[in-house]
C-alpha cells in the first residue's frame, strides 16, 4: 500500500457524514485536519479511540473519522457513543477514499487505522497506519498539533 508521504498534499475527498451533510477535505482549511481512519463501527478498540476524540485534542483542529460503513451504521454509531464530529461513510465506492490514503485492507473490505494530520494548506505533515487490532495514541496527535501550532 502507498501511503501520501509527509509532506505532500493530501488527496482530496468528498463525503457524506453521519446526518447526509456532504463533507469536502479541501473545504475544512480553516483549521488543521486530523483525518482518522477506522475499521468498523461498533467494535471494541475503535470505539475506545473514537470516544477518546470526543473531547477534542487540546488544539483549534477539526477531527474527521471515516469507514467504510454505512451513513446509517454510522449514525447509529455516533448517537449511540455521543459523538458529534463527523463520521464519514467511505462505503461507495467502497473503501476508494481509504484506497487513495494507501489504508484500504483488500481481503477485509475496511480501513486499517491510518492517521493524517494535515495543516491548513492541505499538506500531510504527520501520518500513522496501525494494524487492525493495534489501537493508536492520541496523545502522538496531540504533539503534532501543538508543534504545528507553535510553529
Amino acid at each position: 500500500m502507498n501511503t501520501p508521504a509527509v509532506g505532500t498534499a493530501a488527496p482530496d475527498f468528498e463525503l457524506r457524514d453521519q446526518h447526509g451533510a456532504s463533507i469536502r477535505l479541501a473545504d475544512l482549511r480553516d483549521r488543521p485536519v486530523v483525518l482518522v481512519f477506522f475499521p468498523f463501527a461498533f467494535t471494541g478498540v475503535c470505539t475506545d479511540e473514537l470516544r477518546e476524540l470526543r473531547g477534542g485534542l487540546g488544539v483549534d483542529a477539526e477531527v474527521v473519522a471515516v469507514s467504510c460503513d454505512s451513513m446509517f451504521t454510522l449514525r447509529a454509531y455516533g448517537d449511540a457513543n455521543e459523538i458529534e464530529y463527523p463520521l464519514l461513510s467511505d462505503f461507495w465506492p467502497h473503501g476508494e477514499v481509504a484506497r487513495r490514503y494507501g489504508v484500504f485492507d483488500e481481503g477485509r473490505g475496511c480501513a486499517l487505522r491510518g492517521t493524517f494530520v494535515i495543516d491548513t494548506s492541505g499538506v500531510i505533515r504527520w501520518s500513522v497506519v496501525n494494524a487492525i487490532p493495534d489501537a493508536r495514541d492520541v496523545r502522538q496527535y496531540r504533539k503534532v498539533l501543538d508543534g504545528l501550532v507553535a510553529a
